[in-house]
């Protein structure tokens, strides 16, 4: 099993390589920049580096970005993206916004029209839901807490993000997170959530139990956009929250 589960890794990767090296030249660029391409940087001082095992030097246009220092630099050295075909589809790129010193942070998969047009997260339908999870239920501001997204463009009628297009964003959303550094991580919805934890596993087995993420305590719960078609299940997303709560009250332990 360990071994298929590494070629399939492979696979994504020279998958993902190749199409990055197929945009290049389609573009006119057929040289890489010079460096040390699989140079893994160490951990920082001080604290787990969340970026450890990141090939964060396979595209060079990455390196820079993953040397920044804040949320802000992050965004500047990201600039107008063209590392993966979303970006031929997008009105804005949606970065993140809220708390860049948050306790917790929500991530979703991608943005949708309404994120797309107004190039900020969870704005839509469902990110009103969203809003009244942290405002109604856990009696927080939507500006006290971080909001991000695993792929940072709109994918084409709100489809899912490809392996190729995780493979270019991931590395951003890991820098996110290093840089923030919440105690509590929710994650919402099924893409989210195997993504960041690497787990085939559905998200109705997944979600309601506590998981870590490179040390940081991870929520799985459903989507606020499952929710809109799935009414019944927002009690099951409460039980989630509930948890989340007690958590950030220390009564868990």
């Amino acid at each position: 099993m360990p071994e298929n589960s590494d070629r399939e890794e492979l696979a994504i990767l020279a998958t993902s390589l190749r199409r990055h090296l197929e945009r290049r030249q389609r573009v006119g660029i057929r040289t890489l920049a010079k460096g040390t391409p699989l140079e893994v940087k160490p951990a920082l001082a001080g604290k787990d580096n969340l970026l450890g095992g990141t090939v964060d030097d396979l595209f060079a246009e990455n390196s820079a970005a993953l040397q920044t220092q804040s949320l802000e630099e992050l965004r500047a050295a990201i600039g107008d993206c063209r590392r993966c075909k979303l970006c031929s589809g997008r009105t804005n790129l949606v970065f993140g916004v809220g708390n860049p010193h948050a306790a917790l942070m929500f991530v979703g998969e991608g943005p949708g029209r309404d994120e797309d047009l107004q190039g900020e997260p969870f704005v839509g339908r469902a990110g009103q839901l969203l809003t009244d999870i942290i405002t109604k239920g856990m009696g927080l501001k939507r500006e006290d807490v971080y909001i991000a997204n695993v792929v940072k463009c709109r994918p084409p009628e709100n489809r899912n993000p490809e392996p190729d297009e995780v493979a270019a964003c991931e590395p951003f959303l890991k820098k996110q997170i290093d840089l923030i550094r919440p105690k509590i991580i929710v994650g919402l919805g099924k893409f989210a959530v195997q993504t960041l934890l690497q787990s085939k596993a559905p998200i109705t087995k997944l979600r309601g139990n506590w998981r870590s993420y490179h040390g940081i305590k991870l929520m799985p719960t459903f989507h606020p956009a499952y929710l809109l078609r799935n009414p019944a299940d927002k009690k099951l997303v409460w039980e989630d929250i509930k948890k989340v709560i007690k958590e950030m009250r220390g009564e868990n332990g």
